[in-house]
This record gives structure tokens, C-alpha cells and sequence, in this order.
């Protein structure tokens, strides 16, 4: 009887880790070799579980704008950083280092430690 509760036990607890690791993606959809530098317009900023999300209208060569989704950390450690759901809002200009879906779509993955306003400042947990 208690080997059988303990199978039970055992199968459950391996079962809810196992939901756990692959309800969270990896980050290898994005090319972390050859990050790029875009600058951009925010149209919309996501404060969102699992993970943020900058949608950023970008200029291209042509004139026209192009929107990129562009996927961040949790909320809890942008939070832990100091932001906030109002820190970004629509129309602050931005420049930030990415690294680019690998699929070439208009996306990719940015970090704190390398966005900016467009004119240099860095973004304060108090804007």
C-alpha cells in the first residue's frame, strides 16, 4: 500500500514539473549572435505574464512603418528593476539593441540593460 502511494505521489509530482518546464519556451527562436540596433516609435507596451511585450513601429528605408513585436522578461523582474506598466507609453521614442527572430520576421527579443529613448537617456523605473 505504501509503495503504491508512493508511485502515485512520485508520478504526480513528476507530472506537474514536467507541465511546468514546457508550458515556459526557450529563448532560441531568436538569434543572440547577431543582435541589431533598431529605433522606433512605441505604439503599444505590454505588461503581461508570461513575458512583456514592445510592439514598436519602425521607420523603413522606403518610407513606410513596419511594426515589430519585440518580447521581453516577466513582468515580476521588470518589476524587480523598477518598471512598471506605465514606464514605457505610447509614443516615446526608443532605440534598443535586439536580437532578431531567426525566421527574419519583424520581432525579436530586447533586454533592460540596452534600451534607450531615442535621444540617449536611459528609461527610469520614474517615467
Amino acid at each position: 500500500m505504501r509503495r503504491g502511494l508512493a508511485a502515485v505521489l512520485l508520478s504526480g509530482a513528476l507530472a506537474g514539473v514536467s507541465g511546468a518546464a514546457m508550458a515556459h519556451h526557450s529563448f532560441a527562436m531568436f538569434d543572440q549572435a547577431n543582435q541589431m540596433e533598431l529605433e522606433g516609435v512605441v505604439q503599444e507596451f505590454r505588461f503581461i505574464a508570461p513575458h512583456t511585450f514592445i510592439i514598436l513601429d519602425v521607420k523603413q528605408e522606403d518610407g513606410t512603418i513596419e511594426s515589430w513585436s519585440l518580447e521581453g522578461v516577466s513582468p515580476s523582474a521588470l518589476t524587480r528593476e523598477g518598471w512598471s506598466k506605465t514606464t514605457l507609453k505610447p509614443g516615446d521614442e526608443l532605440k534598443l539593441k535586439i536580437a532578431p527572430l531567426r525566421s527574419g520576421a519583424p520581432g525579436g527579443a530586447w533586454v533592460i540593460q540596452q534600451i534607450n529613448f531615442r535621444d540617449g537617456k536611459p528609461i527610469l523605473a520614474s517615467h
